[in-house]
């Protein structure tokens, strides 16, 4: 690869660090100045936001110089591996806007290659195995401070490692009797390098190679080793996988020399607020029904956020805005909503919707008469044309944009006052208490009014001002749907560090609310087809749901227009 020049690579926002080592690294000529990276995901669950950071990065910084990415799943674990999580994998990383070619992997495929090597390092006296319980062994390796004892078994002889080991591999011991762990250094300050367990026994169909295998390698030992048998020069991961680099070293180095060897280089995590990032939590979220799936849109995954509207381009941008660090930060939620909220401004078609409809009559409006108003369709995007909107006698308008007793600074409608239609006329409601139509319970039903004919835009009054301007739908062609309103999913900013209190007990209740009755326009049916994003004018930003069907329209609201969640949490 022709590493680009220097000028060409520092843009306005120049380098971040991952991006200035392999930089480096390809400038010195290390690995042939080639460029691999590789995405390592386990296929045992959705991925969520914190993963789309990392596939940002591994797929950035290769498509940057001109590198390759390989997606690589790390199936080392049949027993919570799913078929279904490796094509939501697949799904989501498309989504975001990437793509691996014909570089699909899977530790699975190394299986034969990485029984090979440890076959190797018991024959070299570098491995053995332990008959030990896992507990036994956890509490055998010592203290941070304390360093480790050694293993009854670990001077077994060369010949009966041997014969343990492939007697493991058939199927003759039973799960959690043997592992085989390197034999490195009990006295290590780094835990990771006091004997770690290689192999463990698991008698569990995996989705690839059936029952083939009985044996299965352990993260710290499959994942450098993979790295190395696809040719990835720079491994990047998070934080947490510090103090595992001198054991991912250590056995790479079992197999590389000076012509190739790879390099593992760690940034922080995506951290959130109110939000949990524990893939276990989640799941538990889902088993559990606490949550409708693992694409439910209160969840963090990348599913969860496809389908409740936010775009690829917001979430990307988000990443780029909190960038990398080597430092551990909890990222505020107002942020990633920002984003989406910006780019959702730029694209969104402007629509009418009203959510909590009561009916409302312009009495010197010709009972038969309907009028077609013209609407933009986005007034930030150039090109993006106009649409056309019913307008009649009878409309609905907001329940919340009328007041019979409205405080000081109420611009929108109250008895006497006047607002604008938006796109239509102003009108004016009638100061007669008879005017106001309630039903058994007192629940208004129906608010009379009348209209200024010359105030129509277009027309000479049009200039004539008034402070307050609804949304509306016209009644006779409104089309009845059903709006599900998103919140933050925990109540609390920092579930994480609640400690002392389950995480299910912080739930936010107010996280979903349905609302059915819901008035729309046509055209929203009518563009609906199309994918198109949404925002319902003086509401939010809305986006058609899975469940969206002609007969039942069903509308995800993405994002408020404001953030409002920020300024109550203050008061509070």
């Amino acid at each position: 690869m022709e590493v680009k020049e220097e000028a060409e690579l520092n843009e306005s926002k120049g380098l971040n660090f991952v991006e200035e080592e392999v930089y480096n690294d390809l400038r010195a000529g290390k690995n042939g100045g080639r460029l691999s990276t590789r995405f390592p995901p386990e296929p045992n669950g959705y991925l969520h936001i914190g993963h789309a950071k990392a596939i940002c990065m591994d797929f950035g910084v290769a498509e940057k110089f001109g590198g390759t990415c390989n997606l690589r799943f790390d199936d080392t674990n049949p027993v919570k591996e799913d078929v279904e999580y490796v094509d939501s994998i697949r799904e989501d990383i498309h989504w975001l806007g990437f793509d691996w070619g014909d570089r699909e992997y899977y530790a699975s495929d190394y299986f034969p290659q990485l029984y090979d090597l440890a076959i190797r390092l018991i024959k070299e006296g570098k491995a053995y195995v332990d008959d030990q319980t896992s507990e036994e062994i956890a509490a055998q390796k010592g203290t941070p401070t304390v360093p480790g004892t050694e293993s009854p078994y670990r001077n077994r002889s060369v010949e009966e490692n041997l014969d343990l080991f492939t007697r493991m591999n058939a199927g003759e011991f039973e799960e959690g009797s043997r592992v085989l762990r390197a034999k490195l250094d009990m006295a290590s300050s780094n835990m990771h390098f006091r004997d770690p367990i290689m192999y463990r026994i698991i008698k569990y169909p995996h989705h690839r190679t059936g029952t083939t295998w009985k044996v299965y390698p352990m993260y710290d030992f499959a994942h450098g080793q993979s790295d190395y048998f696809e040719g990835v020069t720079h491994s990047i991961c998070t934080l947490e996988f510090v103090p595992h680099r001198p054991l991912y070293e250590h056995f790479v180095k079992e197999l590389a020399d000076e012509t190739y060897c790879p390099r593992q280089i760690e940034f922080n995590r995506l951290n959130l607020t109110y939000t949990v990032m524990s893939k276990r939590k989640l799941l538990q979220l889902v088993k559990e029904g606490l949550v409708a799936g693992w694409d439910d849109p209160r969840m963090p995954t990348i599913s969860g956020m496809r389908r409740r509207g936010y775009t690829p381009e917001s979430v990307r941008n988000f990443i780029n805005t909190i960038g990398y660090t080597k430092y551990e930060a909890l990222n505020s939620i107002s942020l990633l909503e920002h984003a989406v909220r910006d780019d959702l401004n730029r694209i969104a078609t402007r629509v009418m919707a009203v959510v909590n409809p009561v009916k409302l009559v312009i009495d010197n409006y010709p009972e038969d008469l309907v009028e077609t108003v013209t609407m933009e369709n986005n007034p930030e995007q150039e090109g993006s044309g106009v649409h056309e909107m019913p307008f009649c006698r009878e409309i609905y308008i907001e329940r919340d944009d009328f007041m019979e007793n409205p405080p000081k600074k109420f611009f929108r409608l109250a008895p006497g006052t006047e607002v604008r239609l938006k796109g239509a006329y102003i009108i004016k409601a009638s100061e007669n208490p008879e005017d106001i139509e309630r039903d058994s319970e007192g629940n208004i039903t129906t608010i009379h009014c009348t209209y200024d004919p010359e105030s129509r835009s277009g027309l000479p009054g049009a200039a004539r001002k008034v402070k307050g301007t609804l949304h509306w739908v016209s009644a006779r062609h409104a089309i009845d749907g059903e709006v599900r309103l998103y919140d933050r999913l925990f109540e609390v900013e920092n579930p994480a560090a609640e400690t002392e209190r389950d995480f299910r007990e912080m739930l936010n209740p107010d996280s979903l609310k349905v609302v059915t009755g819901v008035k729309l326009e046509p055209f929203i049916i009518k563009e609906s087809e199309k994918g198109r994003k949404f925002q319902f004018q003086r509401v939010g930003y809305f986006t058609p749901d899975y469940d969206y069907t002609d007969e039942k329209p069903v509308f995800n609201r993405t994002i408020a227009l404001k953030d409002t969640w920020e300024k109550v949490q203050k008061k509070n």
